[in-house]
């Protein structure tokens, strides 16, 4: 289990992350979302002590990943495939995991077949990898010492399809089996076929969390108008508040009302269904605040 508690981590007068609290359960994947520059990568360096919380705490098992001896036999991390040894061969990183973890040589032929690395590609030095390659060297280096808890940081970058399917498939095992995963991604689509949980990140705070099915089922009703702005004041009017996503509005009133009110101002409905979007639309929502682009349904800015 990986509990947060009020994490906040700042640089100057800038807040990375601010007062955060969430638990990854065993047996579950949580997925952790949010724009670049939300503080994903920031929060998963202080759980394993490479940046110093400001204030709050991160336990992971009950302990400080600080003192958990042989850490790599209870929590598998790959924060950053890109950081590893570049003049090494992939079997000689994953070598001189298995020796400071003090496990067997014959573990680093397991973790290259676990993730598909050729003995030709597991020769090959590390700067000669592709992304995808290093995701999956730094994942069978995660993997090295049967840890029971995951926390990955964007693992599935430089992975083609069926990479992803793989790893997909990978991650959803190891929690059946128990294990805790806490994993970082934009692919929304992806996160939201394997995360159990999800906790969405915006300027460094929790926007949502929950199942993927109590997010969306909350996600209220969207509608597009003609007379669009006409309709959100005649809502406003009867108490009902809309805010702007993709090409229309979204609220969290019923359509039955949102309907109701639009006839007896006697305005045109273009658009009217349960705000059912799926994760994207919802995550854009929440976030909409973070983003460095406004998006419409048509991918136009």
């Amino acid at each position: 289990m990986i509990k947060v508690e009020n994490l906040t981590k700042k640089y100057g007068d800038f807040t990375a992350v601010n007062d955060i609290s969430f638990v990854s359960q065993p047996g579950r994947v949580t997925g952790f979302l949010g724009p670049n520059g939300a503080g994903k990568s920031t929060s998963m360096r202080m759980m394993v002590g490479l940046t110093k919380a400001d204030a709050g705490s991160v336990t992971i098992g009950g302990h400080d990943y600080m003192d958990i001896p042989n850490p790599g036999r209870h929590v598998g991390v790959l924060l950053d495939a890109s950081a590893q040894h570049a003049g090494r061969t992939g079997r000689e990183v994953l070598a001189l995991s298995a020796a400071t973890m003090g496990l067997p040589a014959s573990r680093v032929d397991e973790m290259l077949h676990l993730v598909s690395l050729t003995d030709s590609e597991a020769k090959r030095r590390v700067k000669n990898y592709s992304l995808g390659m290093r995701q999956r060297l730094g994942i069978a280096n995660a993997l090295m010492g049967d840890p029971s808890v995951l926390i990955l940081d964007e693992p599935a970058n430089g992975l083609d399809p069926a990479g992803i399917r793989w790893m997909r498939g990978l991650l959803k095992g190891y929690a059946d089996r128990g294990g805790t995963v806490l994993l970082s991604s934009h692919l929304l689509h992806e996160v939201q076929m394997i995360a159990d949980e999800l906790v969405m990140i915006g300027r460094g705070e929790i926007v949502a969390q929950g199942t993927p099915e109590e997010l969306l089922r909350d996600s209220g009703t969207f509608f597009r108008a003609l007379e669009a702005d006409q309709l959100v004041k005649a809502l406003a009017d009867n108490g009902i508040q809309a805010a702007p996503v993709a090409d229309g509005f979204r609220t969290d009133a019923e359509p039955v009302q949102v309907g109701k009110v639009a006839a007896e101002h006697q305005i045109t409905l273009v658009e009217l269904k349960l705000a059912d979007g799926g994760l994207e639309d919802l995550f854009l929502e929440l976030t909409a605040e973070t983003q460095r682009e406004t998006y419409t349904e048509g991918g136009q800015k």
